[in-house]
């Protein structure tokens, strides 16, 4: 792990967005943990979780014209991220989606920055489990303009299959060619409860346990 990923693994589990416990995810499945973004509540909180995402995105070479983040959680997520490039030297559009299509005043899907054919898009969200969200924004993004969405950012990638035999992020890739990065993976989580980077070492055996009958 990296400098950042460690310090992220840190951030999460200083600010409660980190939790150990047993969870009901959206998917269905039953986890030993959850990764809670609504726990990101003050300005200094979203600010530096924008940096973690920022270098990410640096780290991994990430080209777009416009981050996107799905309503609701997904919209800070990527304000704060358009805001912590500008650090870089890149200045990055950013835009989120309505739960209902607006027919009033400006109108549309999408608010924020245009989606324009033939550009660049990123999404930026919280956690990538099985693949539903990514589902589920894409055919909205496709309705809106032909731009290509090149990649997805997520806090942590929780290293499940999606629909099938294959990881969820492997999954987006095969099917929408979208390349899934993340800050850190459920497997830094375990090194970093093994390491003692954060407490919580009792907590491995079901993390494990979990891992080995969703991972892939």
């Amino acid at each position: 792990m990296q400098d950042y990923q460690r310090g992220f693994i840190r951030f999460m589990a200083d600010n409660g967005a980190l939790l150990f416990g047993d969870f009901t995810l959206k998917s269905g499945r039953r986890a030993p943990y959850f990764i809670n973004a609504g726990n990101y509540r003050t300005g200094e909180q979203i600010a530096r979780l924008g940096e973690y995402y920022a270098a990410c995105f640096i780290d991994k070479k990430i080209s777009a014209d416009v981050l996107l983040g799905p309503a609701y959680k997904g919209i800070p997520l990527a304000v704060s991220t358009a805001i912590a490039l500008t650090r870089y030297n890149k200045n990055v559009g950013y835009c989120f989606d309505r739960k209902e299509i607006k027919d009033h005043g400006e109108g549309g899907m999408f608010v924020g920055a245009p989606l324009c054919a033939g550009g660049e898009v990123c999404l930026i969200e919280d956690v990538m489990t099985s693949g539903k969200a990514l589902r589920e924004i894409l055919p909205k993004i496709a309705a809106e303009a032909d731009v290509k969405v090149t990649s997805m950012i997520v806090s942590v990638d929780r290293c499940e299959r999606g629909t099938g035999n294959k990881s969820a992020v492997r999954e987006a890739f095969d099917t929408f060619g979208v390349r899934v990065y993340s800050i850190v993976t459920v497997k830094d989580v375990i090194d970093a409860l093994e390491e003692g980077v954060i407490a919580g070492r009792e907590h491995l055996p079901a993390m494990r346990a979990y891992l080995e009958q969703y991972g892939a």
